[in-house]
């Protein structure tokens, strides 16, 4: 796998709402859980191509708190389908110096995946290349509930700043979110990284995740890096961090002015 370089592009952090899988299924009157294991097989590719386009991170969406609600049998087969894409897919995570992880509640997964996830994470843990991250038992709200009452066990009686709040994330270190692309049809973000995506393209399309290719993957991210993301601003400007230095800087020299 060679990487290729996009640096030039806005964007470094995508995320994407698998979506699809079982009313694929459904068309083609298989069941839901075929669905899921045709879409299993599409994370390859996917990963693979964002290791080619130089992409720093990639959260995918695999399992929510919400999709506890579905069929056992549904839930049983994504969670064996997670196992078996963990050992398939080790040689070439390690080869391609993915660092791994995982996030979210993985508490009702087997001794034995868990242990699978947690020997992948620290074997990746220093690795450089693409930042990969699945959201699994995972809620957006949840995140950011568990990160204030981390931040207050250590610093009880203390206010929370957005930048503290931000570094007691899961992943804070894949930072924002720059493009969510959701598969199926579907318009929501579905509590899917609620605070990450505060200023995130979004990308809705009605292709089902079996069906979604590289061309399409590619074609997203290309379209969308020719938008202008201005994060407040009048013209388009680099991150969201620059945007609100500039709104600090202009702040106060307006309260300074008013003042005299």
């Amino acid at each position: 796998m060679t990487s290729h370089n996009h640096s030039k592009s806005s964007i470094k952090h995508v995320a994407i709402i698998m979506d699809g899988n079982g009313r694929w299924a459904g068309k083609r009157g298989r069941s839901r859980v075929w669905g899921h294991i045709r879409g299993s097989r599409n994370v390859t590719n996917i990963v693979e191509d964002a290791v080619q386009l130089g992409l720093k991170s990639l959260t995918l969406y695999t399992f929510s708190t919400e999709n506890w609600s579905r069929p056992l049998t549904e839930v049983n087969t994504i969670f064996k389908l997670l196992k078996k894409f963990l050992v398939g897919e080790r040689k070439r995570i390690l080869k391609n110096h993915i660092r791994f992880r995982i996030i979210g509640d993985i508490s009702s997964l087997s001794e034995k995946t868990r242990k699978i996830i947690t020997d992948l994470e620290s074997e990746t843990k220093k690795s450089e290349g693409l930042n990969l991250t699945l959201a699994f038992g995972y809620g957006g709200r949840s995140e950011i509930v568990k990160s204030v009452n981390k931040f207050i066990e250590k610093n009880p009686c203390k206010h929370i700043s957005e930048e503290e709040l931000a570094s007691y994330l899961m992943t804070p270190d894949c930072g924002d979110v720059d493009l969510m692309i959701r598969t199926g049809g579907d318009r929501r973000i579905s509590n899917f990284l609620l605070w990450q995506m505060a200023y995130a393209e979004l990308f809705f399309t009605s292709t089902m995740w079996p069906d979604f290719t590289s061309t399409e993957f590619r074609n997203i991210i290309e379209s969308v890096s020719q938008r202008e993301r201005r994060f407040g601003f009048i013209g388009s400007t680099e991150n969201l961090q620059k945007s609100a230095d500039q709104a600090v800087l202009n702040k106060r020299k307006f309260v300074e002015k008013a003042g005299e």
